[in-house]
């Protein structure tokens, strides 16, 4: 059977940016057998910076289009300031926090469905780093992790939503240069991730 314009789009995107994916993952080091109750917490703070003005960006560019995406219910924001507040933080501290500024270019919705492409992919697998977070800190008031917990039981039924939305968009809107849009805004979107953590761990020292 050949494949349908959406999963086509689905395959390109995990094919293209895979070089992009994996210098952003080797930024994330919680599945480090070394790692310190100190080091989980900058990491959430580093996520803090980024998440907090990307999903603002987001919610300005989406402005109402596409309500199956269902963006309202995907924003990992409030679950990063319960898991900062269990950790110690309150209200004056986080506003101390620092937030990146070199978000990627997210001009339009081809773009916002890249960037949101690395959000639900980095959600769906942060089941594996949720795990070694729940063995790695037994016994140890580490918080709830609720930021990696996020959907729940429905980080399934999430993640295919999304790829239904993506499918029925990209069907629609039948352009070789919206798929290509969406897919420079996943790669940018890494590419951003990637260089904000680095700039973080290197400020801080955290994992020297």
């Amino acid at each position: 059977m050949a494949p349908t314009p959406t999963t086509t789009l689905l395959q390109r995107l995990k094919a293209e940016t895979r070089p992009h994916h994996e210098r952003a993952e080797r930024t994330v080091r919680l599945m480090d057998p070394g790692l310190t109750l100190e080091h989980y917490r900058h990491h959430l703070e580093a996520l803090y910076g980024f998440y907090a003005p990307l999903e603002a960006l987001l919610a300005s560019r989406l402005g109402g289009l596409l309500p199956e995406l269902r963006a309202e219910e995907r924003w990992k924001l409030p679950l990063l300031l319960k898991d900062l507040r269990d950790l110690g933080h309150d209200s004056a501290s986080l506003a101390c926090l620092s937030r990146n500024t070199a978000l990627p270019p997210i001009s339009g919705l081809p773009e916002a469905l890249g960037c949101f492409y690395v959000l639900e992919g980095a959600t769906l697998g942060g089941q594996l780093i949720l795990r070694h977070l729940q063995r790695h800190f037994t016994g140890i008031p580490a918080g709830d992790f609720v930021f990696f917990r996020a959907y729940g039981e429905e980080v399934g039924p999430m993640w295919r939503a999304f790829g239904e939305a993506l499918t029925r968009t990209s069907a629609e809107e039948a352009s070789e240069l919206f798929d290509a849009r969406t897919i420079q805004g996943a790669k940018d979107t890494f590419d951003a991730f990637e260089h904000w953590l680095r700039q973080e761990a290197e400020d801080s020292s955290a994992y020297s």
